[in-house]
């Protein structure tokens, strides 16, 4: 939208923030964390992750070992088939679950992302719907003095700098779920030794549940976007025979609101996930 008024230029630059900040949460909920940032992150993530690998395997014997002496009262039950079944099958699945866990772990990112093209294609969204200052509000302020415009600047500057600042607090919180990613995988060969020994699985299942809680975060973040879109293409209702502060200021309140609940839920998501899966 082009204009030579400060107060709508202002208010212009704000909402480009907000819409670029949507566009690229937007685009980092369809990434996979091999590709975000080129990839470089991810590499070393999974250096580390077959580096600890050594690591959990000394811990696989270790919690195994500790597990098979506070479940056996004695080496004679050890000796007897089912016993020794069980506590083979135990040790070759944790193995497999440290050898093959970041297979696991990238299968089980892969289903949540197939969730989130899921709700985006039933919601009939391929991208975020960009909130635009609405032309009543344009006119009416491009038509004010200089005088009527000091109050103008004043509620432009203050709407503009919550906006701001709400779209880089909600891009951080999205950020940050995919730093959450990235710690997980890289440390997983030590939790998931715990699997080895009896009384030291519910860490194990406590990770993995956290692991895809953290996945779950993005179609929750997804939802919200969606469901905030909605909003962006009904704008905040605007009377053309109300003064031009009047009108900017309701304007930006009603914005300002649905933006705040759009970044509440955005930094919520976690809270809600745990809330679903129990955590």
């Amino acid at each position: 939208m082009d204009s030579d008024n400060w107060v709508v230029q202002n208010l212009v630059k704000a909402l480009e923030t907000w819409n670029e900040k949507l566009a690229e949460i937007w685009q980092i909920l369809t990434q996979s964390p091999e590709d975000f940032k080129g990839g470089g992150i991810w590499n070393v993530t999974v250096d580390i992750h077959g580096a600890l690998q050594a690591v959990a395997y000394a811990l696989l014997v270790l919690f195994f070992v500790v597990g098979m002496v506070k479940t056996c009262g004695s080496f004679t039950e050890v000796k007897k088939p089912e016993h020794a079944l069980k506590l083979f099958v135990r040790f070759a699945i944790a193995k497999g679950v440290i050898t093959y866990g970041l297979e696991l772990m990238m299968a089980l990112f892969q289903i949540v992302q197939g969730v989130i093209r899921t709700i985006m294609k039933t919601a009939g969204f391929g991208t975020v719907k960009k909130t635009v200052l609405p032309s009543e509000i344009v006119t009416a302020v491009e038509d004010c003095g200089f005088f009527e415009s000091i109050p103008l600047w004043a509620v432009t500057l203050i709407g503009s700098l919550f906006i701001t600042v709400l779209s880089f607090i909600m891009v951080m919180s999205v950020y940050g779920r995919f730093f959450r990613l990235y710690l997980y995988t890289a440390i997983a060969p030590i939790p998931l030794s715990t699997f080895a020994g009896e009384p030291s699985q519910n860490v194990g299942k406590s990770f993995i549940k956290s692991y895809a809680a953290v996945c779950l975060e993005g179609a929750v973040v997804v939802l919200a976007c969606i469901i905030f879109s909605l909003f962006a293409t009904s704008p905040p209702v605007v009377n053309p025979e109300a003064a031009a502060v009047t009108m900017v200021w309701s304007y930006i309140g009603e914005l300002i609101f649905n933006m705040l609940v759009l970044v509440g839920a955005v930094k919520m998501s976690d809270r809600v996930v745990r809330e679903m899966m129990g955590l």
